[in-house]
């Protein structure tokens, strides 16, 4: 059986958790947890569904706060910084990037997080902090399905390309303005600048063995070793299709929500939709680990 097909059944974590699914396998609203008080039976579920749902929501969940945030992305996985250039919320909280409109905390671009550095994030912890009277909605979309919903012949053409991915646009002017060239420590190096590097454009997922198109419009800036004019077509391609309306599930917020989503196989889109009010969310990341795609492994073999 392929690994496609064993994502489509039941996990042994369901059986510990109260799951909605919103597609046969992408996407879930979890109930009856308490992300503030889990057990450790609990959070070793939501872990495993998170590799196997891709994206999680949970409701209600009012007694987590800043701290309790960050004890839960420490059970969960190991945290980042908050951001490579952003620094966290304050000095006790250094691992929470603060998405605030009021201070241009956007993402109405569809990225993955973090794709510009060496080793992106494993994952995502996202809460609700301050939401607009409308609108704010989040959409997330599947790589693994955008990936095999390609044509045979693009999936081999895409096995065999790298990708170029660079933050400078969002976060160089940040960094050398605002952090006066000094970022924060990422993977045991203080970020002075913001290099471009290549990942593959079919990434293999380290714990699944599925694939997924790893390319995303906010950080994805060109194909590696093919004219502008074909790594134009190309990414015009796949940008178009990862996007389609099937790939993606939409999040209407509450107060108190909490999503997490797995970052090796998703790219999300935040709606700039609410006009002059304010949305404020708290994310923290977990560490990943460099990319790996379908050449490098059939040559290791």
């Amino acid at each position: 059986m392929s690994p496609a097909s064993l994502s489509a059944l039941p996990t042994p974590a369901a059986a510990v958790l109260n799951l909605e699914p919103l597609g046969p396998r992408f996407g879930a609203i979890v109930h009856d947890v308490d992300l503030a008080t889990a057990s450790d039976e609990q959070v070793a579920a939501i872990r495993a569904e998170l590799t196997a749902r891709k994206v999680l929501f949970f409701r209600g969940q009012h007694d987590l706060d800043p701290s309790g945030q960050v004890r839960l992305g420490n059970r969960i996985g190991e945290l980042t910084a908050s951001h490579p250039v952003v620094p966290g919320i304050d000095e006790n909280h250094t691992e929470i990037y603060a998405l605030d409109s009021a201070d241009d905390g956007y993402a109405d671009v569809w990225h993955t997080d973090v794709t510009f550095m060496k080793r992106p994030p494993l994952g995502s912890i996202l809460r609700a902090v301050t939401l607009p009277p409308a609108g704010g909605d989040t959409n997330w979309a599947d790589l693994e399905l955008a990936f095999e919903s390609l044509a045979p012949p693009v999936q081999r053409l895409a096995e065999q390309l790298d990708a170029v991915h660079d933050g400078t646009k969002d976060f160089g002017y940040y960094l050398a303005q605002r952090r006066q060239g000094r970022g924060s420590e990422w993977d045991g190096e203080t970020v002075t600048s913001l290099d471009p590097v290549v990942h593959p454009v079919v990434r293999v997922h380290p714990e699944t063995g599925r694939r997924s198109l790893f390319v995303n419009p906010g950080f994805t800036v060109r194909i590696d070793g093919v004219s502008d004019a074909e790594s134009r077509s190309l990414l015009d391609l796949f940008f178009a299709h990862l996007t389609k309306p099937e790939h993606v599930v939409r999040h209407r917020w509450a107060e108190g929500d909490v999503a997490m989503w797995d970052n090796r196989a998703t790219a999300h889109y935040a709606n700039r939709d609410y006009g002059d009010a304010r949305r404020v969310m708290h994310r923290v990341t977990l560490r990943g680990d460099a990319p790996v795609g379908v050449e490098v492994l059939r040559n290791a073999g």
